[in-house]
């Protein structure tokens, strides 16, 4: 894997962070997804002006990542609201790579090397660390971060294999954030003055973490044509590092060793993946 693709998954990572940050912190997470859903449709409806269409066989693809990207932005709103961003995320992202993995051997043919899975039990390892039972922690937030990486792990499998029958890597990019259109008309058809009372510096920022949401996902998705679904996956699951540090010294969430600790070991973990 070259230092640049690295690098530009890297950079998703950190992203990716940053837009969870955005709507853990917002007073109306149903409304920010409806935003950030929206800094999705803009920038991939200028995309599918101009490029050419997708190749047939990737319809299906799309059609079914967008189901699952429904049930995803619900988990998600779920286990914010139940639990810190430093639970949520680094479980959610931890423990994708691992079902990724697992996921990519049936369908897409990838094996892994022994080393990789090595990997995938420091994850794990790491995974534990914050879901070990704390007197002020319930397990609901930690079951619902584990369903939410589920969704996250369905739809990169998906999305992994049908970039690479789509015959053009960005019109796909494209067309799946075209059709996220349809969450923001839903929070609209069924919430219509929690949008338009959201605010208009709130709704600002809410539909830049979705363009920065939307460019994290297209990079990690171009990453994909080039390199194994599992080890894209894996790197870009440093970004707990982000989230935690985040999640603790700009939010201030508490316990600070125990999710700066898990959340390192998690990172250790992917770089193991990737050797």
């Amino acid at each position: 894997m070259s230092t640049g693709l690295i690098s530009i998954v890297l950079f998703a990572a950190l992203l990716h962070a940053t837009w969870n940050a955005l709507v853990k912190g917002s007073r109306d997470r149903a409304a920010a997804l409806a935003y950030i859903s929206m800094g999705h449709v803009i920038p991939g409806a200028i995309l599918v002006m101009f490029l050419p269409m997708v190749a047939p066989e990737a319809w299906p693809f799309i059609i079914a990542s967008t189901v699952i990207h429904w049930g995803y932005y619900y988990a998600l709103n779920v286990s914010y609201r139940l639990g810190d961003l430093s639970l949520i995320y680094p479980i959610a992202r931890g423990l994708a790579p691992v079902l990724i993995a697992l996921g990519a051997q049936y369908w897409a043919a990838e094996i892994l090397p022994v080393q990789a899975w090595v990997g995938i039990i420091v994850v794990s390892f790491g995974i534990l660390i914050l879901a070990l039972k704390q007197t002020n922690t319930s397990s609901r937030p930690i079951v619902a971060a584990v369903i939410t990486s589920m969704f996250i792990a369905a739809y990169s499998i998906v999305d992994g294999i049908g970039i690479r029958v789509s015959g053009s890597p960005v019109s796909y990019i494209g067309w799946l954030f075209v059709a996220e259109i349809f969450v923001p008309l839903f929070v609209l058809a069924r919430f219509p003055k929690r949008l338009i009372h959201f605010g208009t510096r709130t709704s600002l920022l809410a539909l830049a973490g979705g363009i920065m949401s939307g460019l994290a996902y297209g990079l990690v998705l171009y990453a994909k044509t080039l390199v194994p679904l599992g080890v894209v996956s894996a790197l870009r699951e440093t970004s707990v590092i982000f989230a935690a540090l985040i999640g603790v010294f700009v939010m201030g969430e508490h316990p600070i060793k125990r999710r700066i600790l898990a959340a390192t070991v998690v990172a250790v973990g992917v770089v193991i993946l990737l050797k």
